[in-house]
């Protein structure tokens, strides 16, 4: 269950994922234009499974062993098909409505995800959006799915985005109809390796069983050479150290990756995917909501934290040191105050590492290294103003901090850079313009065609201003009621 973008660095974790990509005017300057995979289209070269026309199967087709050899999986040791729980063909009466408390992909907001790949901060924001998308899965049946975004960054750098689909069956079995994947190099869009439809590529795939006992299998991804992964049920009933304390009742799943080797995921109610490790590359939940939600009042360092960065931002674009040095000062001090509290460990790390980027680099007068920790640390602070605000409201200050990034890279020469900048404020774009007036949508819309162009015609100083227009834009916006 990994994206395509980080399926080398990230490849034993296995990282669920979320979507909202937006078909616009920036594609091209961003490189999406090319690779867009529409979901539900029969087109491209997949070998769609034959159904009949007039009913169902008794069971899903499976990969046979003479496909799985051609795609080198030959030699894996996959169960049986009298242990596995995901061989009848599911019923679909209300498929969006997806209430398994171990995959609640139509209740989960939004999630952050942190760890550590390749020796490097890995860091994800998986939202789910409020459309959905109907894909037909037989010559005579169509099933609506819930959408799910999902953004990958790694060192801070957007390395992947996809929009991942989801149905629950009638027994309460979630099940996985497909991903669009992008994976980005250099700020562009490189690959979409990954990318499979159920119908289209082969049938879709159990990613939760109703309720899970010791000894199932299932695959949540089954089409060989482009996804395919086997898991068995090891644990039940555990409990896991979550975000904002203890969660009751997950489970264990022991995967069987496409190279023949083995890692330990957990999922756990409330949350779905909550923790994988493997060779010293790790993804755990950082925060989760609703699950995480409170009525508690916002801790005042919070706020505090996100306006000395903005001030600390100013001051490093400026070269005012002194000042900037005394805000340093001042950031680590709300910062150690705020961690007295209860703070997920995974956000903890994030925010002792960007404070002391944000100490190091302006005691060193690096203006580029010191605007990008200034961001780092207001975007800890609005992570973890998630719990207390609604997703939009967070989602519209991490676009305004990404218009940010825009200046910062532009100002330090860095057309790339830009270019994963704009393309990240299109993902975002595509995540809140529910959440939008049709005015504000065209503002940004308009401000992000600016930025487009700018890079298409590599012009850097136009692109710092379209940031700072950006900027201004997201920062006024009011969400629609």
């Amino acid at each position: 269950m990994t994206h395509a973008g980080v399926r080398e660095a990230l490849k034993r974790c296995g990282s669920r994922r979320s979507g909202g990509l937006r078909r616009g005017v920036t594609f091209a300057a961003f490189g999406l234009a090319a690779t867009l995979v529409v979901a539900g289209c029969d087109g491209g070269g997949g070998g769609r499974e034959s159904y009949g026309a007039s009913s169902l199967p008794p069971s899903l087709p499976q990969p046979t062993r003479a496909r799985l050899e051609a795609a080198g999986l030959g030699d894996l040791p996959v169960a049986r098909a009298s242990e596995r729980v995901d061989i009848a063909t599911p019923t679909f009466s209300t498929p969006t409505e997806i209430t398994n408390p171990l995959f609640p992909i139509s209740d989960l907001r939004s999630a952050i995800l942190s760890g550590r790949v390749d020796g490097k901060p890995f860091h994800t924001e998986t939202t789910l959006l409020p459309e959905t998308r109907l894909i037909e899965w037989t010559q005579s049946e169509t099933v609506e799915t819930r959408v799910s975004q999902y953004i990958a960054y790694l060192d801070g750098r957007i390395q992947e985005a996809a929009l991942d689909f989801y149905a629950q069956a009638d027994d309460g079995s979630v099940w996985y109809f497909g991903e669009e994947v992008h994976e980005y190099r250099d700020g562009s869009v490189f690959s979409t390796e990954g990318t499979w439809l159920a119908g289209r590529d082969g049938p879709p795939a159990m990613i939760m069983p109703d309720v899970p006992r010791i000894g199932d299998v299932h695959r949540p991804e089954n089409i060989p050479a482009v996804a395919f992964e086997e898991v068995e049920i090891k644990t039940v009933a555990k409990t896991v150290a979550g975000p904002t304390g203890p969660v009751e009742g997950a489970i264990v799943g022991r995967e069987l990756h496409d190279d023949g080797s083995y890692s330990d995921k957990i999922f756990a109610p409330g949350y779905g995917e909550f923790y994988s490790a493997h060779e010293g590359d790790v993804e755990a939940m950082a925060l989760g909501v609703p699950a995480d939600s409170t009525e508690e009042p916002e801790p005042s360092e919070l706020d505090a934290l996100s306006l000395t960065s903005e001030r600390l931002f100013h001051s490093s674009q400026r070269r005012e040191w002194r000042r900037a040095r005394l805000d340093a000062k001042r950031a680590r001090v709300i910062w150690e105050s705020y961690k007295q509290q209860a703070v997920s460990r995974w956000l903890m790390r994030e925010g002792n590492r960007a404070i002391e980027a944000l100490v190091t680099s302006v005691r060193s007068h690096d203006q580029a290294k010191a605007g990008t920790a200034a961001i780092d640390v207001a975007q800890t602070a609005l992570d973890l103003k998630l719990r207390y605000r609604k997703p939009l409201e967070i989602d519209l200050g991490r676009a305004a901090l990404w218009g940010r990034q825009v200046v910062v890279d532009a100002r330090d020469g860095d057309l790339e850079a830009v270019t994963g900048d704009g393309a990240v404020l299109d993902w975002i774009r595509g995540r809140v313009e529910h959440g939008l007036s049709a005015v504000d949508t065209t503002r940004v819309d308009a401000a992000l065609l600016v930025l487009g162009e700018s890079v298409a015609d590599q012009d850097l100083k136009t692109a710092r201003k379209a940031g700072a227009r950006l900027i201004n834009t997201f920062e006024k916006i009011h969400p629609a009621s």
